[in-house]
């Protein structure tokens, strides 16, 4: 199950609590809590912690500890379970499953090999075993891909689901966001800036070439001009020698007509 299937599900799972907590008031909220966490398949609880019935009932002493343990499941661990457990609702089994589940996947946003020596302690699994099972139901349930090295007695993360964000990391997301989007524009300016100037260079290039080919065009015309000017003069000044002489084609000797015929 990918991330977008997985959050479709428990949001569709949640929505029944969604609606109870539209018309349950007072006290009753603290059922309402205690049944959305034991609820199989919910993972994610913003959308109850901010209703508004349930928001209104969290300032009363009855309902107060529930709100905190609501709390903790959206982006707490096991382990701030376990330090304040003497001033919060005790957990059934398969919530304490729940509150584990999402532990591994907190701590799998920091981490990707999770040791077994790790685990079992921020979790409080005694036995390998129990904690192999545990990551193998993470494994079916969505919430983690990976794989199990038991050589290495190390957990592997190649995914992990996103769970409800810290008020504190909404404002650290904008702010990485915020300076992504200024790197990434200063980024396309000096970008912009080299293709302009290699534009500039391609084009100052080309005129060279271009007023390069233009004076060895321009040369050629003068050497073949000058070439055409030498044979011109020679040709003149040897039927100028020949009348100077008195020769003429008439009389002249067939050698002396055979070597003018040859030059």
């Amino acid at each position: 199950m990918n991330e977008t299937n997985l959050s479709l599900s428990t949001s569709q799972k949640l929505q029944p609590f969604l609606l109870l907590s539209k018309s349950v008031k007072g006290v009753a909220n603290s059922k309402l809590i205690m049944d959305a966490l034991n609820a199989p398949g919910v993972y994610v609880f913003t959308e109850l912690y901010e209703s508004p019935n349930l928001v209104q009932a969290s300032s009363s002493p009855e309902v107060a500890p529930y709100y905190k343990l609501l709390e903790i499941f959206l982006y707490g661990t096991f382990k701030d379970y376990k330090e304040n457990n003497t001033q919060l609702p005790a957990l059934n089994e398969n919530q304490i499953k729940k509150l584990k589940l999402l532990s591994i996947a907190t701590l799998s946003e920091t981490q990707q090999t999770l040791s077994y020596d790790l685990l079992q302690s921020y979790l409080d699994i005694p036995t390998v075993r129990e904690l192999e099972d545990l990551i193998i139901d993470a494994f079916y349930q969505g919430i983690l891909t990976g794989k199990l090295d038991q050589r290495q007695r190390q957990l592997q993360v190649m995914y992990s689901m996103g769970r409800d964000l810290r008020p504190q990391q909404l404002t650290e997301t904008m702010n990485a966001l915020a300076a992504w989007s200024t790197s990434t524009t200063r980024l396309l300016g000096a970008m912009d800036a080299k293709i302009a100037n290699l534009q500039e260079a391609v084009q100052i290039n080309d005129q060279a070439n271009e007023e390069y080919a233009n004076q060895i065009e321009q040369l050629r015309r003068d050497i073949r001009a000058n070439s055409n000017l030498k044979k011109m003069d020679i040709s003149s000044v040897d039927d100028s020698m020949v009348k100077k002489k008195g020769y003429s084609g008439e009389y002249a000797s067939p050698d002396y007509n055979n070597e003018r015929v040859k030059k």
